[in-house]
């Protein structure tokens, strides 16, 4: 963040560049795309959940760094690679391994479905921009969220994020939901989930016996695990006063998209 922060900053400080948009190539955590979890475990972390809200987490500073220094920023690329023939989760950094889908991309899934405009989300539990730049997510987690709405659809992505991939409590969200037409007195809740539990096929690998040659029955599991998947059922929900009210807990390293329709 600090390295994206500066090079805004010079792109701002020319005045016939300051409006070119940016895109930010290799955008990753760490540099060795091909160096695996078995040479180096601290990789590892490529193959579960906490990759998926590391993506959140970037995402939503990169785009508050570029509000800040009025830069244009037009994409941002991982240096994601497919590494044939190669172990089932080695730990490369991947979005797929051997055709099951890592939890990582079912945060870009959470991204997509980020549909219409950008509409203002405050969390009581967001870590300043400056605070995360300058010293990363050490202390508090970083609870945020990122919303979009177009014609009869809200969509709300919220994370729990810490640089530190240890157990921890869970946190209760309570999540308002405003600005919701007049004439609306109920909606559609969709509750799609990234965590340990769900949309995570590393979790179903382990849990089989981490198979490196899986049969029919065990790679379809594997194939289900790794998509996105919903956290509960669809349900109805009151809306009173133009406003919608959530409640749930979200582990950390956690993400959820919820979308409301009516």
């Amino acid at each position: 963040m600090a390295a994206i922060e500066q090079g805004f900053k010079v792109v701002a400080s020319f005045p016939e560049w300051r409006k070119t948009p940016i895109v930010l190539g290799e955008s990753d955590p760490e540099g060795c795309a091909a160096c695996s979890a078995k040479t180096n475990p601290q990789n590892s972390y490529r193959n579960g959940p906490l990759y998926a809200c590391y993506e959140a987490e970037v995402l939503n500073n990169i785009l508050a760094l570029a509000a800040t220094d009025h830069v244009d920023v037009l994409g941002i690329v991982t240096w994601a690679f497919e590494f044939e023939s190669q172990p089932y989760f080695e730990g490369f950094r991947t979005l797929a391994t051997n055709g099951v889908d890592k939890a990582v991309l079912n945060a870009f899934r959470m991204f997509g479905m980020l549909g219409g405009a950008r509409v203002m989300a405050t969390s009581s539990a967001a870590l300043p921009n400056a605070e995360i730049v300058q010293d990363g997510v050490r202390k508090n987690p970083d609870i945020n969220a990122i919303a979009s709405a177009k014609e009869g659809e809200m969509d709300i992505l919220v994370w729990n994020y810490h640089d530190d991939d240890l157990a921890a409590p869970a946190a209760r969200i309570d999540l308002s939901v405003g600005g919701l037409p007049a004439n609306v007195t109920r909606a559609l809740l969709e509750h799609f989930r990234v965590d340990s539990d769900h949309s995570n096929a590393y979790r179903a690998w382990k849990e089989m016996g981490s198979p490196q040659s899986p049969t029919d029955g065990q790679y379809e599991k594997l194939r289900a695990a790794g998509q996105l998947q919903s956290l509960d059922s669809p349900m109805w929900i009151g809306v009173q006063s133009r406003n919608a009210h959530l409640q749930f807990d979200l582990p950390r390293q956690g993400l959820s998209l919820v979308r409301i329709t009516w």
